[in-house]
C-alpha cells in the first residue's frame, strides 16, 4: 500500500504534498497496474496542483480542503483557458475527469466531484475538426522556426520540425531516441516511433512506420544537433520530462503564438492533411476537398493508414485531423 499516515491524516494519509499524494492513492486504486492510465491521470492530477498553487488557485496542498467549490473554480479556469484559445475542450474535459478520479482514490468515496465535466465547462467536445490546422504552410513553420532560434530554442524548434515532419506527438518528439531512429531512415527508409507513445503501444507489438522522406531526414539531423551532449532524446541528462515541460517547452509555446500557430498538436494535424493528400491526390476534407464523395474506398483506405501512423489504430480518430465526410 502506498499510504503514509493515517487515513484520516493530512491527504488522507497519502504524503504531505498534494502532487505526490494524488499520484500514490491512483496507483493503489489501480493495485500498481494500468500504468499508462496511471500516468495520465497523475500528469493532469499534476496541472491542478499547479492551479491550486497558482495565483487563480485557492492555495491548497491538503486534499481536504478541496470541496465541490473548489472544483468550480478550477472548472471557471480552465472555461477561460478554452476561451483564450489555450486549451482544446477535450483536454479540459480530460482534467476534470482525472481530478475526479483522483479525488475518489484519495477519499474513498465519491462525494467531492464534477458530475459532468461537459456541462461544467458548458460546452460540449467534437471529435471532428472544422477548422484548417495551422502549420500546414511550410512558410508558416520556417518563421516560427526562426523566432525560436532567435531565442535560443533549438530543442523546441526540434520538436516543431518532428511534429510536423513525422506526426509525432510532443511528448514522442521529445523521448525519441534519435540514434536509433536515424539510423532506421539511413538502412530502412523508414522509421519505427516507439518512445513516448500513449496507452503502451510501444515496443514490437506496436510498430509504427513512417516513410522517412528528405523532411523527415532533414528533422532527425536537426534534432540530434540540438540534442544536449551524451543525450540520445532531447531531453539533458539528468532532465526530467516535467522539469522540461515547464521550464522549457512552456515558455517557448509564446513564440509559437505570435506566429500564429496554437500548439504542437496543429502540427500532427498539418501532417495528416499533408498524408491524406499524397495518399488520395485530393486535399483533405478540412481543407475542401471532396474524395469521400468520388471514392469513398480510396478516402477510407488514407484514413487508415493515416491513422496506423498517428499511433491511434482507429479510422474514427483521424477526422479530428482532417476533417469529417460532410
Amino acid at each position: 500500500m502506498a499510504l503514509v499516515g493515517r487515513r484520516e491524516g493530512r491527504n488522507f494519509g497519502y504524503g504531505r504534498q498534494l502532487s505526490y499524494a494524488g499520484p500514490q492513492a491512483l496507483k493503489d486504486l489501480f493495485a500498481g497496474g494500468h500504468f499508462a492510465t496511471v500516468k495520465a491521470h497523475s500528469d493532469r492530477w499534476q496541472a491542478f496542483v499547479r492551479w491550486c498553487r497558482s495565483e487563480d488557485g485557492p492555495g491548497y496542498n491538503d486534499a481536504r480542503q478541496i470541496d465541490r467549490q473548489t472544483l468550480q473554480d478550477y472548472a471557471a479556469y480552465l472555461r477561460q483557458q478554452i476561451q483564450q484559445g489555450e486549451l482544446c475542450i477535450a483536454t479540459a474535459q480530460n482534467r476534470l475527469s482525472s481530478v475526479n478520479r483522483t479525488l475518489a482514490a484519495l477519499r474513498g468515496d465519491q462525494d467531492v466531484r464534477i458530475a459532468s465535466p461537459s456541462q461544467a465547462l458548458g460546452q460540449q467536445r467534437s471529435s471532428v475538426r472544422t477548422h484548417a490546422a495551422d502549420g500546414q504552410d511550410h512558410q508558416q513553420v520556417r518563421r516560427v522556426l526562426e523566432a525560436l532560434g532567435e531565442q535560443q530554442h533549438e530543442r523546441v524548434a526540434a520538436i516543431v520540425l518532428l511534429a510536423r515532419a513525422t506526426g509525432m506527438r510532443l511528448r514522442e518528439a521529445i523521448l525519441a531516441d534519435l540514434p536509433r531512429i536515424q539510423r532506421e531512415a539511413k538502412h530502412f527508409g523508414r522509421i519505427n516511433i516507439q518512445d513516448g507513445t500513449k496507452g503502451g503501444r510501444s515496443g514490437a507489438s506496436a510498430p509504427r512506420w513512417i516513410n522517412a522522406n528528405e523532411e523527415v531526414k532533414v528533422a532527425l539531423q536537426f534534432a540530434r544537433n540540438a540534442s544536449p551532449p551524451r543525450s540520445r532524446n532531447l531531453l539533458a541528462r539528468g532532465e526530467s520530462y516535467a522539469a522540461f515541460l515547464q521550464q522549457t517547452v512552456l515558455p517557448a509555446r509564446e513564440v509559437l503564438h505570435e506566429q500564429g500557430l496554437k500548439g504542437f498538436h496543429e502540427l500532427r494535424a498539418a501532417y495528416a492533411c499533408e498524408r491524406y493528400e499524397q495518399l488520395t491526390s485530393h486535399a483533405a476534407p478540412v481543407n475542401g476537398g471532396h474524395c469521400y464523395r468520388i471514392d469513398r474506398d480510396l478516402d477510407q483506405r488514407a484514413r487508415q493508414q493515416i491513422s496506423l501512423e498517428l499511433g491511434h489504430n482507429r479510422i474514427d480518430v483521424v477526422s479530428a485531423y482532417i476533417g469529417g465526410r460532410a
